[in-house]
């Protein structure tokens, strides 16, 4: 009987290590070829040349710029939706961060802001998320950020609206018909699996640059987590609670109200919490189709290598991301811990929240009524103390510790980097189109070579092949430098309850910090090059990478590691021979992952010298001969974003479910 339940699992390894003969098979005969074929074919394309494909999309921004207004599409529909969305964001621009008609001030004043936020916070959090809030609100005032915060936070506002709005409905839907569920999925998956860059483009197209195209390219991003953890939410109600109610003669109408949503609830907070943050972090990136606030303070500082009020615009939006996270946090886990808590505050909550409730109302009274309550008074002294720290710590860092960090930026580049950046992008583009085939059909059957194989088909259409390669060498580089950090950490975490208390909240706080923060401190370090775009995406992917493997190694059984110990294996024999080949799905999941994260963070680093892909979409929205060749290059993105996805994911598939031939 062992020998039998022992099969699987040896055939499961035989296989995968035919895999790896066959991956170094192909390899092998790539370098080959390469020594060969060097230079041929290669589809290079100048930074100022333009493909045919390219011209057509330029000539179709034209024409849809000059029939705007005239065609019945969109007087009567994208126009109709440009105005509703601009005016709600105007309107909540004008209450809290610029002037209405008439006023010299916006509606409600900072000292307003700030009551609204503390009572709010305290209404559906606690105490001290209130005082946090209230804490994060004045230090953007202390910045002399008042107003950019605002207009983030009005931008933010905005889209989580309109995304909870349509969100939230169509998760319910999702969460109680299996056919919609199967509908939504596939278009969720696509776009969670797009770089946040890639939403901007083709919005820009319809709605124009500008804060109501920022705010509608937010409100899609931000969407599919509302989507997806209301349905799973909905989904995850005890199916016996649901029957009790079908039995007692609940309408459908009935079951859902008094039954899914209230037994939901904590999770579709979760949701709206992934919303907001989804959000925040489309809203700074939006900065590059001309969305005010943070975002654009980050952008233009980078752009000038202004380290120091990209630094203190940075930490802006770093506090932001933390208040917003704790107060949606603490909402979700309010009920349970005012019954753990039994404060004796808690029998007066109704009429506490009544008399704060006044207070705020008369603080705001005043924020509308007296300039010294509107304005936020000072000069911002305290964000120039912190970007001239930042300007000075830059100027330390380069000067005493650019050896060692040229060291590194030359051993990563000159040894990893340039090598498999040169191999793929001097390679025929038909001998890298076929290992990519090969390498997808290998790791994740026969469906992820063809959709490898179709990818790779369309990446040659777009006209910046070149470019991808070089992106695409940016991502594989830095996905490996991840896993090496995932792995080290993540098995240290899951063998070490202690360890794992003591990193993963620093993990925690690190995924809620928007992509552009993490460009500024390695900007300093750097400069503006490859690696710097290569450092910052193994910093931002790095999280949920750990966190995926500590939880793999983790769930390993107990009673297969002592059974390892009780033969004689040491640590390493049981990390190398046990856990982590126990753990190939999280192993897979995590590389998926990272990749995803990575490729989102690279093009990004287009504004700090990635080039590549992300240059190409930045000069698309400055210079406008560029329009259609920073279009291509965002629709080259999603095609290697989705090549990623669906390799690793059929390969994790692969490696969790054993083969039924």
């Amino acid at each position: 009987m062992a020998t039998i339940a022992e099969a699987p699992a040896k055939l499961g390894s035989v296989r995968a290590v035919r895999r790896r003969v066959v991956i170094a098979g192909i390899l092998v005969g790539w370098l080959v070829l390469f020594a060969v074929l060097r230079g041929h074919q290669t589809l290079t394309l100048a930074a100022a040349d333009l493909t045919d494909l390219h011209r057509w999309f330029n000539d179709v921004n034209d024409s849809i710029g000059a029939d705007r207004n005239s065609n019945p599409l969109f007087l009567y529909f994208f126009n109709e939706i440009r105005l509703v969305i601009d005016n709600l964001v105007t309107f909540i621009q004008s209450l809290i961060s610029q002037p209405s008609a008439g006023r010299p001030v916006p509606t409600i004043g900072w000292l307003g802001v700030v009551a609204i936020a503390g009572y709010v916070s305290w209404a559906f959090g606690n105490w001290r998320v209130a005082l946090l809030a209230m804490a994060g609100f004045t230090f953007f005032g202390l910045q002399g950020l008042w107003q950019e915060s605002m207009d983030t936070l009005a931008l933010t506002l905005s889209a989580v609206f309109v995304a909870l709005l349509i969100g939230i409905p169509l998760g319910v839907w999702a969460g109680v018909s299996d056919r919609v569920n199967r509908i939504l999925t596939p278009f969720l998956d696509f776009m969670q699996t797009m770089p946040t860059f890639v939403y901007l483009a083709p919005l820009t197209l319809f709605f124009l640059i500008g804060p109501a195209s920022a705010t509608i390219a937010t409100l899609v991003y931000a969407a599919p987590p509302a989507i997806r953890i209301t349905a799973h939410a909905i989904r995850s109600v005890p199916e016996t609670t649901v029957e009790a109610a079908d039995s007692l003669g609940s309408t459908r109408r009935q079951k859902l109200t008094k039954v899914l949503l209230p037994m939901s609830k904590r999770t579709v907070v979760m949701g709206v919490n992934q919303t907001i943050m989804a959000a925040l972090a489309m809203v700074t990136i939006a900065a590059l189709i001309d969305a005010p606030g943070l975002g654009k303070t980050v952008v233009q500082a980078l752009q000038s290598l202004d380290v120091g009020t990209a630094f203190n615009a940075g930490l802006a939006i770093v506090v932001m991301a933390i208040v917003l996270d704790r107060v949606t946090t603490a909402a979700s886990l309010r009920a349970e811990a005012a019954r753990r808590s039994g404060s004796r505050f808690a029998a007066w909550r109704k009429q506490l929240l009544v008399a704060g409730g006044v207070v705020a109302a008369v603080v705001v009274y005043l924020s509308h009524t007296y300039v010294w309550a509107a304005e936020f008074p000072g000069q911002g002294s305290t964000g120039s103390a912190i970007a001239s720290a930042a300007d000075s710590v830059t100027t330390w860092a380069q000067d005493n510790l650019s050896g060692f960090t040229n060291a590194i930026r030359d051993l990563i580049t000159n040894g990893l980097l340039n090598p498999f950046q040169s191999l793929l992008t001097d390679s025929p583009w038909w001998l890298v189109g076929a290992v990519l085939l090969a390498v997808g059909a290998v790791l994740g059957g026969w469906r992820a070579g063809v959709t490898a194989g179709v990818c790779v088909g369309l990446l040659v259409g777009t006209g910046v092949w070149s470019d991808a390669m070089t992106t695409l060498a940016s991502t594989v580089v830095a996905t490996v430098l991840v896993m090496l950090f995932g792995v080290v950490v993540g098995v240290w975490m899951g063998r070490s309850p202690m360890a794992d208390r003591l990193i993963r909240p620093s993990l925690d706080a690190a995924q809620v910090m928007p992509p552009f923060v993490y460009l500024v401190p390695f900007l300093a370090l750097f400069g503006a090059t490859r690696f710097t775009a290569i450092v910052a995406a193994v910093v931002y992917a790095a999280p949920v990478t750990m966190k995926i493997i500590a939880d793999g190694i983790r769930a390993v059984p107990e009673t297969t590691v002592e059974a390892a110990t009780a033969a004689g294996s040491n640590t390493w024999q049981i990390i190398t021979k046990v856990q982590l080949p126990m753990s190939r799905g999280a192993l897979t999941l995590a590389t998926n992952q990272g990749l995803i994260y990575v490729l989102s963070m690279v093009v990004v680093g287009g504004l700090v010298g990635a080039g590549a892909l992300g240059y190409d979409v930045v000069a698309g929205f400055s210079q406008g001969e560029l329009y259609g060749k920073g279009l291509a290059a965002g629709l080259a993105i999603v095609l290697l974003g989705v090549m990623f996805d669906r390799i690793t994911q059929a390969a994790a598939r692969r490696t969790t479910v054993p083969s039924r031939r």
